[in-house]
């Protein structure tokens, strides 16, 4: 079965964290640290809700405690298991307004949307060139190390 990163364009210049669309960062900026009293002592990441820093710590537990009733995956995040629903139902709930091109996730529409709008979030860091998405960006990158092999020392042999 296929799995898809989702892409989280824009980052908080305070704590690092990413989020798929800009809206999300407004939002998060707009709460000061002192509201986020809930801290992961694994990683120090802190949240405004006890929710969130629970299924926060099923990223370093691995606790998948939501499962697919068809195939038996298992998901750590009710959301994950909505999206993979769809999977099986062939259900495409967001939709282009400007084109009418149906997606699964929101943040695929996200990513599709910069076709109409040219945004171009993603930067390489070694010439510049700017990219719609993430993919794109890492398969890029590949032609900055083409052909740069690794040289290990064999002690003469």
């Amino acid at each position: 079965m296929k799995e898809y990163m989702v892409e989280k364009p824009y980052q908080c210049d305070t704590c690092g964290e990413s989020f798929t669309c800009s809206a999300d960062i407004t939002r998060h900026k707009c709460i000061p640290k002192a509201e986020k009293p809930y801290c992961c002592d694994i990683c120090g990441k802190s949240f405004s809700q006890n929710n969130h820093l629970t299924q926060h710590k099923r990223i370093h537990t691995g606790k998948k405690p939501y499962h697919c009733g068809i195939c038996g995956k298992s998901f750590s995040q009710s959301s994950y298991l909505t999206k993979h629903r769809y999977t099986h139902t062939g259900e495409k709930p967001y939709h282009c307004e400007i084109c009418g091109k149906s997606f699964t996730c929101s943040s695929h529409l996200t990513g599709h949307k910069r076709i109409h709008t040219g945004d171009m979030p993603y930067h390489c860091d070694i010439c510049g060139k700017v990219f719609s998405n993430n993919n794109n960006l890492s398969t890029h990158k590949s032609i900055h190390t083409r052909g740069k092999l690794c040289h290990y020392d064999t002690g003469g042999k």
